[in-house]
């Protein structure tokens, strides 16, 4: 049986199967291919996420969507899910939040992110995200070559660190010119906030307007070494500038 494999191999199989195809193609397969298993779509319904959210509405608008709710974010992100969802007639959106009983006993004051953004990250999207994926074989991001870092060299699959299943980018090789065509293209709602200067948003405590010529993931976590919130786990945790810098 295909998931019988380790996601390693299953990873690597997907990959030279899929290799040279384009992201359209790669995610259709993806969709289909028994080597995937049961998939979600991981969204931040952030300033990219439209692409992605819109590929699947018409491909297999049914595919559960996981929205993590860190009871942190932008006023405006959550009207953007709410209205982006209804739009693109997405039916299983499952927005999470994180656990009660945690916040109060770990953040009661809403300040933990001051003091230790990565146990902040923890508590609110890498635990609960953990729990929401158990059912399922694999993930989609939405991740790409061009946003750098670790990013870099990204393969269209590759085995979740977790051990237990993968992740799929199918826009791993999209620039940011592919993006905005397809966007424009498809005349696709784009996050309010982009128009304000955020081109990249997470949470609103940990993300600030970028200026012209900087990187679009500079106003995350400004002035600190953090660049992931710790979905995405490097061999060694939560990826920083340091070690992109160094590999």
């Amino acid at each position: 049986m295909p998931l019988d494999l380790s996601p390693h191999q299953r990873a690597a199989d997907l990959n030279a199967r899929y290799r040279h195809h384009g992201a359209v193609a790669v995610l259709e397969h993806a969709l289909k291919d028994p080597l995937s298993g049961e998939l979600a779509l991981v969204s931040s319904f952030g300033a990219e996420s439209v692409v992605l959210l819109h590929l699947i509405s018409i491909m297999e608008p049914s595919l559960p969507v996981v929205f993590l709710d860190t009871e942190m974010l932008f006023p405006e992100t959550i009207k953007y899910q709410e209205d982006l969802a209804g739009r693109l007639g997405l039916t299983d959106v499952r927005r999470l939040s994180p656990d009660r009983a945690e916040v109060l006993a770990q953040d009661p004051d809403g300040v933990l992110h001051q003091s230790d953004p990565d146990a902040c990250c923890a508590l609110r999207k890498t635990r609960p995200l953990a729990a929401a994926l158990a059912p399922f074989d694999g993930w989609i991001t939405g991740r790409k070559r061009f946003q750098g870092g670790a990013r870099a060299t990204l393969d269209f699959f590759e085995p979740d660190p977790d051990g237990n299943r993968i992740k799929i980018n199918p826009l791993a090789h999209w620039d940011r010119g592919d993006v905005q065509d397809y966007i424009v293209n498809n005349r696709l709602p784009r996050h309010p906030l982009v128009a304000q200067g955020f081109p990249s948003i997470g949470c609103a405590p940990c993300t600030s307007r970028v200026a012209a010529g900087e990187d679009p993931r500079a106003g995350r976590w400004r002035g600190s070494a953090k660049t992931e919130c710790g979905i995405h786990f490097g061999a060694n945790g939560v990826i920083r500038r340091s070690e992109e810098d160094a590999a």
